[in-house]
């Protein structure tokens, strides 16, 4: 399958790294002009120089806007005010007891998590719609389904996610505009490379050791028994992107390396 891109705008939201980043990758490796955001002038500037080797790299472009919030997000809109494909991939984590999180972390996690996706879904599938072609995607995760006990506020605002790509794509049908919501397992990110290395400090094992053990005890229904790359997530979201997923739509497409515990 030659998934080809080229005349397509594809924006990825919190793309400087991570996922996001790979993702912006594999839409601009398929020819796409990819528009990078995120918060700070040098992640975004490093994040545009990693794509100029891509197919796309010579399109791409990148947007300093902090989307936690409505001005953030109108920044970006007024910065590139269409796109063909929107990937929501923004989002925040970490583990807090749940009698710990006061109304202003539940607050700041929907705005970032679940707002941010609302607000650009809401302007850039007018003009989507009005085209006749799109695709929008919502970054999720199996935590949607499996909420984690030490980051119940993560899982909601995940599974908040779900409910808005169904919705949308329920708004959006016949139009030629897909929604889909992707759900990533564990994946090696930088954060999360930090996160598992501080418990393997803690526990005083290796980091391969640490990443072992998380499973075994947080996720032990993983069948390929190890953490995700960032590329193996992207490439769903590429292929979701393309005009050869045509007819998947109101989907939540799991690339989790089977942890939930469920054939449907």
């Amino acid at each position: 399958m030659l998934i080809d891109l080229s005349g397509k705008t594809a924006i990825v939201t919190g793309s400087t790294g991570g996922i996001g980043l790979a993702i912006a990758r594999g839409l601009a490796e398929a020819g796409a002009a990819v528009v990078i955001s995120g918060r700070e002038q040098g992640r975004v500037a490093a994040a545009l120089a990693e794509l100029r080797a891509t197919r796309g790299g010579p399109l791409a472009r990148g947007v300093v806007a902090d989307l936690a919030d409505a001005a953030g997000c109108q920044a970006l809109i007024a910065a590139e005010p269409s796109a063909d494909i929107l990937v929501n991939n923004l989002g925040i984590y970490g583990a807090r007891d749940f009698f710990e999180i006061d109304d202003a972390h539940w607050e700041e996690i929907f705005q970032v998590n679940v707002m941010s996706g609302i607000r650009l879904s809401r302007h850039y599938a007018r003009g989507m719609r009005e085209r006749g072609w799109g695709r929008i995607q919502f970054i999720s995760s199996e935590s949607a389904l499996n909420i984690p006990t030490e980051m119940v506020h993560y899982g909601v605002s995940k599974t908040a996610l779900q409910g808005l790509s169904r919705g949308l794509a329920k708004v959006l049908a016949g139009s030629g505009v897909t929604v889909n919501s992707i759900l990533p397992g564990p994946t090696r990110t930088e954060g999360v490379i930090e996160f598992i290395g501080a418990m393997a400090r803690e526990r005083g094992v290796s980091q391969a050791e640490m990443e072992a053990l998380f499973l075994r005890e947080n996720r032990p229904t993983s069948l390929i028994k190890r953490f995700a790359t960032p590329e193996e997530v992207a490439n769903l979201c590429v292929y979701a992107a393309s005009p050869q997923a045509s007819a998947t739509t109101g989907a939540a497409l799991r690339v989790e390396g089977g942890i939930v515990e469920s054939i449907a």
